[in-house]
This record gives C-alpha cells, sequence and structure tokens, in this order.
C-alpha cells in the first residue's frame, strides 16, 4: 500500500460522454485519470477562491471599473496565449 499512502479511493458514477471525455483528456495529458480528475478539481477550487476574493474586493472597495475589467480581461487573455504557447499555467502575481 505505499502507492497509495496519503490518497482517498473512492467511487463514483459519471455519465458514459463525460467519462469518456475525462479519459481521452487524461490520455493526452499523460497522466492517469484520478490524476487528471484531482487537477481538474483543485482548479476549480482556485477559480472559486478568486470569485470570492473578488466579491470581498467589491465589498469593501466597490465595484471594479469598465478599466479595470478590460485590463484584467486583457492580461487573462494573454497569459491563456501564453500558456499555450509554453506549456505552463499563468502565473500568479503576489
Amino acid at each position: 500500500m505505499s502507492g497509495m499512502a496519503g490518497r482517498k479511493k473512492r467511487s463514483i458514477s459519471m455519465p458514459p460522454d463525460l467519462d469518456a471525455q475525462i479519459e481521452d483528456a487524461a490520455k493526452a495529458g499523460g497522466v492517469t485519470y484520478s490524476a487528471w480528475l484531482a487537477a481538474a478539481a483543485r482548479k476549480e477550487f482556485l477559480v472559486q477562491d478568486g470569485l470570492e476574493a473578488v466579491a470581498e474586493f467589491e465589498r469593501t472597495d466597490g465595484a471594479f471599473t469598465d478599466a479595470e475589467l478590460a485590463e484584467a480581461e486583457a492580461w487573462a487573455s494573454d497569459a491563456v496565449v501564453r500558456s499555450r504557447r509554453t506549456g505552463t499555467a499563468p502565473r500568479r502575481s503576489a
């Protein structure tokens, strides 16, 4: 059980079409089905954290301006292009 240390095993149900998409994506990414699902879950939690941070900022500092939103959109679009070109995830600012 040395390879399973620190892991929780689960049995899940999934629609067949989604199962096939996940299996294909995992193979294309060179990772296991479980690793792909874990990475997808982590990304979802990052998105949720980001949305919560935006909501908190807007509660305390007011809504973002159109210019701020446009700047953020441009940064995000550029980050996606860079990540596809280099194969790395966009960097988070400090």
